[in-house]
This record gives C-alpha cells, structure tokens and sequence, in this order.
C-alpha cells in the first residue's frame, strides 16, 4: 500500500503528463488503489494547492481531474504565450530546422534544394527564436551565409549534443516501403502521360 505523500506523488506526475483529464475511477484501477482514496487525495491536494496560493491548481470538471493554471495570473500567461519564443513553428520551420541540426553547415540554398522549395521564411524564423545562428561563410561564389544550431536549440530539444539526435536510418523506410513509393511515382507518371 501506497502511503498517501507517495500517492500524491504519482498523482501529480500522472496529472503533469495526461493531455486530457482523467477520472477518479481510471487513477484507481491504474494504481490498483480504491477510487475513493483517489477521489480523497485528489480533494486533498486541491485544497493544499489553493491554500499555498500555487500558479496551478487542481480541479475536478465533469467528473474528470486536471491541471490548471491560476486564473489570477492570466495576464501574465497570455503575455508569454504571445511572445515569440511560445509561438509554434510550422511545419516548413521545422523541417528546415531538422535539415540544418543533420547537415550543418548548411546554406539556404542547399536546405532549399533538399525542401525543394524556397527557405528563406523559415530560416529568418529560426533565426529570430534563436533556435539557430549564422556560423560564417562557405567557401563558394559568393560566400553564402552558413547556419548552425544554437544552444538553446539543444535545451529545447533537451538533449546534450547533436549526437545525442535520433539516427536518422531509425526513420529509414523498409523495403516493402520504399518498392510501395516508388511504385506509386512510376504510376503517377503514367497517369500523366
């Protein structure tokens, strides 16, 4: 049997990690405890929360429990969300990020001939979140700019180095996969003859 400061430990951890919330009644078969321990605790840590004044609290909406951030401190969430470094970046700002952390240095011409389209967005993107930075100039006509990772590339990605990154043949298509495209490029190609 769990005692109960390691119950609220899981629970919070179990809460921190759901995208969505989470019933009483699911805690309870997961951890193999009785729903209303769970239902207990859970009104527990919600009161602990709201008395230390936490910048989030726990509530129960329909029936289900979940992570909340303190509606008191709105105006400062909606400014951080707002500011640039929160911004998503798309899909084009991602792959060109993944060019540039595999093949660095690289310029926007050649990660523009990789994406098969202009790069030039994306890389001013990456540039402004830091996420990557100028690293000189190659050795060709016209000396085009060279880009790296940064620093803070490697905190978002929470890893040390790049060689900590995913080796890239993980994500290599099998056989049968490759034979599968191929074959529809060969039928695409009919169809348009």
């Amino acid at each position: 049997m769990l005692d109960i400061s390691a119950l609220k430990s899981i629970l919070e951890s179990l809460l921190f990690v759901s995208d969505k919330p989470a019933s009483a009644g699911h805690l309870a078969e997961l951890l193999e405890v009785g729903p209303l321990l769970i239902e207990n605790t859970l009104n527990e840590m919600q009161a602990e929360y709201e008395a230390q004044n936490r910048g989030f609290q726990l509530r129960s909406v329909a029936g289900k429990w979940r992570f909340y951030s303190n509606p008191a401190n709105h105006h400062y969430i909606e400014q951080y969300i707002s500011s640039s470094d929160m911004r998503r970046l798309t899909q084009a700002a991602l792959e060109t990020l993944a060019i540039i952390a595999y093949k660095q240095p690289a310029t926007k011409a050649y990660i523009s001939e990789i994406r098969g389209v202009n790069s030039d967005g994306s890389v001013a993107t990456l540039l402004q979140k830091g996420l990557i930075k100028e690293r000189g100039r190659a050795k060709s006509p016209g000396g085009p700019m060279l880009y790296g990772t940064t620093k803070k590339f490697l905190e978002q990605m929470n890893i040390n180095s790049l060689r900590d990154l995913p080796n890239l043949r993980e994500f290599a298509p099998d056989d049968e996969t490759r034979e599968q495209i191929k074959q529809s490029f060969l039928e695409q190609d009919d169809g348009a003859s």
